[in-house]
């Protein structure tokens, strides 16, 4: 029988709602991020950095790009006779048809799966997270602690604390409590939402807690394993770790890839980030353009001028157009005589000539401001936006838009403009 020393179960099936329109069509870890990638890129780049070869990556919410994009694991080196990549949605058994409830209930119905490669241990990770981690360094931890369960945990501002799962430890790392979400907390190590368990007692939690209804690591398999004694460690990481769950922190990751000195540093050698490529032609900056501190995509072609921006690959910047502090997305084409600030423009979008974007005060978003704010315009895939309109501040732009969607011209900040059918 084969036997694998660690498997990988990756979590990729998360919706993302707090991403708005950036992911109504596409699954949070198929988004791009940071010019060429897409972000359940960096996960299973990990996985490969640390020699892990069996991943298996459990989908749901519009699978299709993401299963496009990770095909049968060419790009990261995971096309394996065995082992390798697998896409896991959820399938339809004999007697129901289950969606995934919970993470853990997503891990639970593909038992099968992992008993096939009768793994010693099993690495849970999520797919919508940005970093750069060498899982068998976790793993060392885990043996020469004798832990059953090791939860990565890193240390996060003490005010911050209340929003994860925060673990109590002893001074030998060894989990006492932990707390969901706590009020007071006691303690700053959060919980990354990243797991390895020895095969047998997740086997034994997944099995005994299979009826919760939304079966979940911190709710339900964690807190059975440490009821029941199972050895908990917390192991703590000290790199950068994002979670790029909302549009300002999504912002601020790809900002922060063009800082003078990145903290997340894309061009390391020896951590390769792996991503499927299209064949493109070398991008092409034309003689009366400006590019300053950003990233430009492969097969993009820049006429006008571009500030502080990460601009994906196939993007057309047409000529007299600026584009500041900006993310746009693969295929994207913008016209001339252009302003763009502080936007965020998904693939395979339409701007007409001079269009200006992220002008005027402030205003709350009027449906969504928990989502649209901090002065973001968002537009959403295969938006196509008219000549000669104007766009305010924290607002949202998605479908095919005319003249007519902008009284005068213009969408003040605030609104939102979805066009049905979208």
């Amino acid at each position: 029988m084969i036997r694998k020393e660690m498997i990988a179960m990756l979590l990729a099936g998360g919706q993302g709602s707090r991403l708005g329109v950036l992911t109504s069509k596409v699954a949070k870890p198929a988004v791009a991020f940071g010019g060429k990638y897409r972000i359940i890129d960096f996960p299973l780049s990990n996985c490969i950095n640390s020699g892990v070869d069996t991943v298996g990556v459990l989908t749901q919410y519009q699978p299709l790009r993401l299963n496009t994009h990770i095909g049968i694991g060419i790009p990261w080196d995971l096309d394996r006779n065995i082992g390798g990549v697998t896409v896991l949605p959820p399938y339809e058994k004999s007697t129901n048809s289950e969606w995934y409830t919970g993470t853990a209930n997503a891990i639970y119905q593909n038992i099968d799966y992992m008993q096939s490669f009768n793994p010693e241990y099993v690495l849970i990770l999520s797919g919508d997270h940005i970093y750069k981690m060498d899982y068998e360094v976790m793993l060392d931890f885990h043996k020469e602690n004798g832990a059953e369960v090791t939860i990565a945990v890193m240390p996060v501002p003490m005010e911050e604390a209340s929003r994860f799962g925060i673990m109590i430890t002893d001074d030998q790392r060894r989990i006492t409590e932990f707390e969901e979400k706590p009020a007071n907390p006691r303690s700053n190590l959060a919980s990354m939402g990243i797991y390895i368990f020895n095969w047998k007692t997740l086997k034994e939690a997944l099995l005994a807690m299979a009826d919760q209804p939304a079966l979940d690591f911190g709710k339900h398999v964690i807190p059975y394993c440490h009821e029941n004694g199972k050895p908990l460690y917390a192991y703590e990481f000290n790199g950068y770790w994002k979670d790029v769950g909302t549009l300002s922190s999504y912002w601020e990751a790809n900002m922060e890839l063009i800082d003078i000195v990145p903290e997340f540093n894309l061009y390391e050698e020896y951590w390769k980030i792996y991503t499927k490529s299209e064949a493109l032609p070398p991008q092409y900056i034309s003689a009366d353009s400006v590019v300053e501190r950003s990233i430009i995509g492969e097969g993009s072609a820049i006429y006008g001028k571009v500030y502080n921006s990460v601009i994906g690959c196939g993007v057309v910047i047409g000529e007299g157009t600026v584009v500041r502090d900006s993310i746009i997305m693969n295929m994207t084409t913008i016209g001339g005589g252009c302003e763009v600030n502080k936007a965020i423009i998904a693939e395979n979008v339409c701007v007409g000539d001079n269009v200006k974007l992220g002008v005027g005060e402030e205003a709350d978003n009027e449906t969504a401001p928990h989502i649209y704010n901090q002065g973001l315009v968002t537009i959403g895939e295969k938006t196509v936006i008219p000549n000669g309109v104007s766009v305010g501040k924290n607002t949202v732009v998605s479908g095919e838009t005319t003249n007519a969607d902008y009284p005068d011209s213009y969408l003040a900040s605030g609104k939102t403009l979805i066009k049905a059918g979208e």
